[in-house]
């Protein structure tokens, strides 16, 4: 399993219309079929440069699923926030690869 973590600081000014954009622009990412789910988070430190900071992890099932991503669609979609928000964000980009989940074990008393 690979995590496509997106990192992005929106400037207060348009950090409303940002959001909403973003909730539709997450849908337009996972309907693609390379990502089996989406979570967005607000990133809990404040940034000297001001803004809000939120991170969004995308989870797919292979490399190739998100190779096909980089292939066939990410620019497409990049270009959307690039237009709206070009001059008002930053953003950087992480993969990771999972190797191993852990979960609470239940023990009955």
């Amino acid at each position: 399993m690979y995590i496509y973590n997106v990192t992005i600081n929106i400037d207060e000014t348009v950090h409303e219309e940002w959001l909403t954009w973003m909730e539709i622009h997450i849908l337009e990412v996972l309907n693609t079929g390379r990502f089996t789910s989406a979570k967005l988070t607000e990133v809990l430190v404040e940034e000297e440069m001001g803004g809000k900071t939120y991170s969004v992890q995308y989870t797919t099932n292979s490399r190739e699923d998100l190779d096909d991503y980089y292939k066939f669609d990410a620019d497409k979609l990049k270009g959307e926030a690039f237009k709206k928000f070009a001059d008002k964000m930053m953003t950087f980009r992480t993969e990771l690869k999972v190797i191993n989940e852990f979960f609470p074990t239940v023990t009955s008393n």
